[in-house]
């Protein structure tokens, strides 16, 4: 068993030559490189455990089993979480490779390969997508009211997108944004989209900022709101937060100056304010009738 941990995670300095090499620049003003990659974090004989399927695994088990006892405080069976995880993982998958394909046309058209068969190469929007279809197709499959689910869920997405973001940031899968002189700027040389450069380490904050969606979300779960009103907050806070980091990004600008993150950004703001606005007004009415 081979550890790279140790290897992985480093400080260096090199000289002016080695740096004018690696970086494509002539001096480095005497900067180190910052580094936090663990693309693999051991071997078994010749199976590679490598840090993306690993954190994938977690943004899989750690909400299945927090949706467990979600779905079982509402009195359903626990056993619907697992397929309702299932469905989000499989969709989920299946959005975020084609949104990430679709992003990279010509590229893939020139080598398919390397977008088919690959632990990278997710985008989280089309995760979103693909996953809230799978999941509301198994919702009505199963007779189970989509508004409680789906607010039982909307906490737990956040969090398995921290992990998802994570996995992003310990493979260096391209994820990262411009070259940057702010302290915590990192390098990506080993990863599967390497760069020599200080970058913004965009994942850093996509994590932060999801974490932080997760925690306001866990907190309000209990309150009583009308059904879907907790999702539509979602899709809020997670459209305002990649609206904001989508700015340190190197994504092709498609529709003046925004990128294709940008506008969905904004459709899930105002899908999530519509979604609220009409709960909230629905519910109004009907508590007037009664």
């Amino acid at each position: 068993m081979k550890c790279t941990v140790c290897e992985t995670v480093k400080w260096s300095a090199g000289s002016e030559l080695q740096a004018a090499v690696r970086c494509g620049r002539g001096s480095t003003s005497g900067k180190r490189r910052k580094e936090i990659m663990i693309p693999e974090l051991f071997k078994i004989g010749p199976v590679t455990i490598n840090s993306f399927g690993v954190m994938a695994m977690l943004a899989f088990l750690v909400p299945t089993l927090l949706l467990r006892k979600e779905v079982a405080r509402k009195g359903q069976d626990p056993e619907l979480a697992a397929g309702i995880a299932i469905a989000a993982m499989v969709g989920g998958f299946l959005g975020a490779r084609l949104y990430y394909i679709i992003e990279r046309w010509q590229q893939f058209l020139a080598n398919p390969s390397n977008y088919l068969f690959t632990g990278a190469g997710l985008v989280w929007y089309g995760g979103l997508l693909g996953g809230a279809f799978a999941v509301i197709w198994y919702i009505h499959r199963n007779n189970v009211s989509v508004p409680m689910i789906v607010d039982l869920t909307a906490p737990l997405l956040a969090l398995g997108q921290v992990f998802g973001r994570g996995g992003c940031l310990l493979s260096g899968d391209g994820d990262y944004g411009p070259p940057t002189d702010v302290p915590w700027a990192l390098s990506f040389p080993n990863g599967i989209v390497p760069t020599h450069e200080l970058v913004h380490p965009t994942p850093i904050y996509d994590m932060l900022i999801l974490f932080g969606i997760f925690l306001f979300l866990w907190k309000i779960r209990k309150r009583d709101l009308p059904g879907g009103v907790k999702f539509g907050l979602y899709l809020v806070l997670i459209g305002v937060g990649r609206l904001a980091t989508e700015f340190f990004r190197n994504t092709p600008r498609v529709f003046f100056g925004a990128t294709m993150a940008q506008l969905i950004s904004v459709g899930l703001i105002l899908t999530g304010l519509i979604l609220i606005w009409n709960l909230v007004k629905t519910a109004g009415k009907r508590a007037g009738h009664a």
